[in-house]
């Protein structure tokens, strides 16, 4: 396996390479942002920047136009080209890639959706950049992916055969006693064109400081998806060098080009060192992260606040705050004393910095040890359900004194 990193002119080093020799070409180009992209690695010791700025939709389309031309002829005739872009120039790409490779080898429009933080702009949050998935004729390399069905599938009726009838509908098949027959083992969803891959976090063991640096688990999928093994793959744009670290993690030769010395330095370091961050996400599922149980919002319902994930203290934050500082809500558990969930959302909203806390309180038997107060800033309201309890539970005490006095006067 050979893996290697050039500095230069992409349309300069592919000339160089031998025609037909790559399987897989990933291109993440300067997107049209028309912006100087500069940002410090964690350690604030580097500093990477580079130039997104153009005359005119025209010179950038020319650029990309000549160095597209020249990858396609490194294109073996079963690989794939998978083109990065965002909204800025989509446009212009796939009509740049209809030219170059044919509207006939169009294969997917694929979406990296993910989740960022909110938007001050006036518009729609940008969650997503897109990947365009062109082959070059129609015998290219693909290993289909599959997923796990959705949790609102009927799997049993997908695991039952099917056959046409006399007027062409699917329908299911049945032996001669009536009975549904089940089909051949079920391998799963097929991948589809939108990817969920988390966008990589401050804090990620990959992260390396370099401006749209993307994460290894996305350019795995792209590699896995369209190569095998000992393939080459090509990316005329390496920038950190995401792509090379895929391919040495996956068992495939790739060359990176790219025309800043610090980003070929920066390949070169993580080539020595090649790391991946890992997903829990992908592993477990969004659905993981939901902490809170549904029977704690469903006592906040009402409420104008927003349920906290992931936080063993907190359930909710008021939307309003209160003196300037966020309004932690905790509901109970049936395993806590008042005392127990008290502490629990008292040390969660001191990392707020919150001034005012509210504990519903869902049962009795949680009075507070004699000598002992609730932390400063909290208060205590019981929910309808305790409130309703106690309610019945005085009701039936007084009942039960007035049949004891009419006993008594009898």
């Amino acid at each position: 396996m050979h893996v290697e990193v050039r500095l230069g002119d992409c349309l300069d080093i592919a000339r160089t390479l031998p025609s037909g020799s790559a399987r897989l070409i990933y291109l993440d180009p300067p997107f049209l942002t028309q912006k100087t992209h500069t940002l410090r690695s964690r350690d604030r010791a580097r500093e990477y920047s580079f130039d997104d700025l153009w005359a005119s939709h025209e010179d950038y389309a020319r650029f990309l136009y000549e160095r597209l031309g020249e990858v396609y002829r490194v294109l073996a005739d079963n690989g794939s080209i998978f083109f990065h872009c965002d909204r800025r120039a989509s446009h212009i790409a796939r009509a740049l890639l209809d030219k170059i490779l044919g509207e006939e080898n169009f294969r997917s429009e694929v979406i990296w959706y993910y989740r960022r933080w909110s938007n001050s702009q006036r518009a729609l949050l940008p969650a997503h950049q897109t990947l365009y998935f062109y082959s070059k004729t129609e015998r290219y390399i693909f290993n289909t992916s599959y997923g796990e069905y959705s949790p609102s599938t009927n799997v049993d009726q997908i695991l039952q055969r099917r056959r046409r009838d006399k007027h062409g509908k699917a329908t299911y098949d049945r032996d001669d006693s009536g009975n549904v027959v089940t089909g051949a083992p079920k391998k799963g969803v097929p991948l589809c064109d939108v990817w969920d891959i988390p966008f990589l976090n401050p804090k990620a063991k990959e992260r390396t400081g370099y401006p749209t640096q993307k994460p290894v688990l996305l350019l795995e999928r792209i590699i896995k998806l369209v190569t095998n093994p000992g393939d080459l793959v090509l990316d005329p744009f390496c920038g950190s060098g995401t792509t090379l670290v895929a391919a040495h993690l996956t068992g495939r030769n790739a060359i990176g080009i790219d025309t800043s010395e610090a980003a070929v330095g920066l390949t070169k370091q993580r080539l020595a060192n090649p790391e991946k961050t890992e997903s829990p996400l992908l592993e477990s599922g969004r659905e993981s992260y939901r902490t809170v149980e549904n029977g704690a919002l469903a006592l906040l319902s009402g409420l104008d606040c927003v349920p906290v994930q992931r936080n063993n203290g907190i359930d909710a934050i008021l939307a309003q705050n209160f003196r300037g500082r966020p309004v932690p809500i905790r509901v109970q558990r049936s395993y806590e004393s008042v005392l127990e969930a008290a502490a629990a959302l008292a040390a969660a909203g001191r990392t707020k910095h919150a001034a005012l806390m509210f504990l519903v309180t869902t049962h009795q038997g949680g009075d507070l040890p004699f000598g002992q107060t609730l932390p400063e800033g909290l208060v205590t309201v019981e929910c309808p359900a305790l409130q309703i309890r106690e309610a019945l539970e005085r009701a039936q005490a007084d009942e039960d004194e007035s049949l004891v006095r009419r006993k008594a006067d009898a």
